[in-house]
């Protein structure tokens, strides 16, 4: 059994008049990469500088317009990667590079040094304020802790008087802020921004990190509340996140921390970070975008996302991660598929509105398509099997032939214990169904006078490779040729449905058609017959259901 009795739960917020629950996320926040520092350190091979300049291009692409780089003075890479992108004048206008320094003199001053010619950048100041962090890892009084803290805010304005061509704003990080005791928590960030003076025109970010989750979303959500009404010029403070997913929770208590007031989110595509990750942007900006709010990210290739994390991180997304996994957009149970079916009909009526069983998004608005929406395995049903021959052939089957189908397709999948292709689909449709000439086949016809009226019709068949001309009389060519089958093979059976449709369009349009016939044994058969000649179809679509019955 495992310990539990050495854990302690983790303390709540007494907030009986808090507001959040009843708030809605409105907007997108503003939204800061940290995959080049954050995502990057827990790498097993971190990136090296061409892979780090290839990962910043395209979290420009995507729309971040604040990206952490790095932290300049941790290694050499880190430094010459900031100052390749100065230097080379690799960042764009509309975009702010970020950096991270520990609240160290020397460490400071390096950090400013390798931002010396640029055009803007926020500098992020962070001290580990947490009881456990002072206790055990520092042993320092929260005195101690808060002087730390100013010190170097007090630095970061003496630097960056220094370069007085740089447009510098600042961010301060109470490092392991969930482990911190709140009130503290509150009061060294006061301190720091009271060191830093922002302004409402010029506003400074004081970012709230979960760096290890402790406890469930909604906690972090009171603490932010908490914090946000208590912080000096708030109305100059820019209030951020940072949750990692130590308990698999990081993007529900971001969302929830966005409804209690934080304005920003520092995290990383596909929630790539120390231990368990960091929040992931990805997830966070397509629940925005499900919501009918423009998330100021564009995923609208999601794949491109998907091929440049796992280049750059040596790491494979799940095929079950929400929104950019292989099988997101895939059902292979056969009551999703025949919803999804029915949904994807649905939507012809109003294209303008998105709602379709268990597909949360559009495929299309990620650019995938539909192909791989529904597929087929011997869980699947007849909408699921139908889903596919409408959507990649144009096959529309009746209700029942769906039914008939689907055993056939998925008992193919449970022998061959794999998923079914779509092309496989219709082969085996093909060679089951349509067209089929054994034991019977149907050379030739011709309508012939009836002195009684109604059609008469005279035909050349093949029965077991004989050759022989049968006739037979009806209510139209299809019900005069299946009483002279009836006469010709002594048997009895009666057309119980018959459907058709175009398969193309033109002048050389062929079409098919559906035909399920019952015998006077209880024996129910399904066939389908092709032809440029629709009347040619429906007979060929009799014979292949008379050869199910007569194998």
């Amino acid at each position: 059994m495992m310990n539990y009795q050495k854990y302690r739960p983790y303390p709540t917020m007494n907030m009986p008049n808090r507001k959040w629950p009843n708030k809605v996320i409105t907007e997108a926040p503003i939204w800061c990469s940290v995959d080049l520092r954050d995502g990057n350190q827990a790498l097993e091979i971190p990136m090296s500088l061409e892979e780090k300049l290839e990962f910043f291009n395209f979290l420009v692409k995507i729309g971040f317009k604040q990206i952490e780089i790095g932290f300049p003075a941790a290694s050499d890479t880190e430094y010459e990667f900031a100052r390749t992108l100065i230097e080379n004048d690799l960042i764009p206008d509309d975009v702010v590079v970020q950096v991270l320094t520990q609240s160290r003199p020397h460490i400071i001053k390096k950090t400013f040094q390798a931002l010396k010619g640029a055009k803007k950048a926020i500098v992020h100041l962070y001290n580990s304020t947490s009881t456990l962090q002072r206790d055990v890892v520092f042993g320092n009084s929260m005195e101690q802790t808060t002087a730390l803290a100013v010190a170097g805010a007090e630095l970061l304005l003496e630097e960056a008087e220094k370069i007085p061509e740089t447009e510098f704003f600042f961010e301060y990080s109470p490092e392991s802020y969930t482990g911190t005791e709140m009130d503290y928590a509150i009061e060294i960030c006061n301190a720091v921004i009271d060191v830093i003076q922002p302004t409402p025109e010029k506003k400074m970010i004081i970012n709230l990190p979960s760096t290890v989750e402790m406890a469930t979303p909604n906690v972090y959500a009171d603490q932010i509340e908490y914090c946000g009404e208590r912080l000096k010029r708030r109305d100059s403070v820019i209030l951020s996140l940072h949750a990692h997913n130590d308990r698999g929770t990081a993007v529900a208590a971001t969302e929830l921390a966005l409804m209690a007031g934080a304005q920003r989110v520092e995290g990383t595509l596909f929630g790539n970070g120390e231990r368990t990750g960091n929040t992931d942007i990805m997830t966070v900006a397509l629940n925005i975008f499900s919501q009918g709010m423009d998330p100021k990210l564009d995923f609208s290739h999601i794949d491109e996302a998907v091929a440049m994390y796992e280049k750059s991180t040596r790491m494979e997304v799940h095929p079950r991660h929400p929104y950019a996994g292989a099988l997101v957009y895939t059902a292979f149970s056969g009551s999703h598929q025949d919803a999804i079916r029915k949904g994807m009909e649905r939507m012809k009526e109003h294209p303008d509105h998105w709602e379709v069983p268990y597909l949360p998004i559009d495929p299309k608005d990620v650019g995938r398509t539909y192909a791989p929406i529904v597929r087929i395995n011997s869980q699947s049903g007849k909408g699921g099997v139908a889903f596919v021959l409408e959507q990649n052939y144009g096959l529309y089957l009746p209700k029942a032939f769906q039914q008939d189908f689907s055993y056939v397709v998925t008992g193919y999948s449970d022998h061959k214990h794999k998923d079914v292709a779509p092309n496989v689909i219709r082969e085996i449709f093909y060679e089951n169904y349509v067209d089929l000439r054994t034991p019977i086949s149907i050379e030739s016809y011709r309508e012939v006078s009836n002195e009684n009226g109604g059609v008469a019709v005279e035909a050349q068949i093949l029965d077991h490779g004989q050759a022989m001309t049968i006739y037979g009389k009806g209510n139209g060519v299809i019900d005069a040729f299946a009483h002279a089958l009836e006469v010709a093979l002594d048997m009895k059976f009666e057309i119980v449905d018959y459907r058709e449709h175009s398969l193309e369009y033109g002048k050389k349009a062929r079409a098919i058609s559906y035909v399920q016939i019952s015998d006077n044994q209880g024996h129910i058969a399904f066939g389908a017959g092709t032809s440029s000649n629709i009347i040619k179809s429906s007979l060929r679509a009799v014979v292949s259901a008379v050869n199910k019955i007569a194998k």
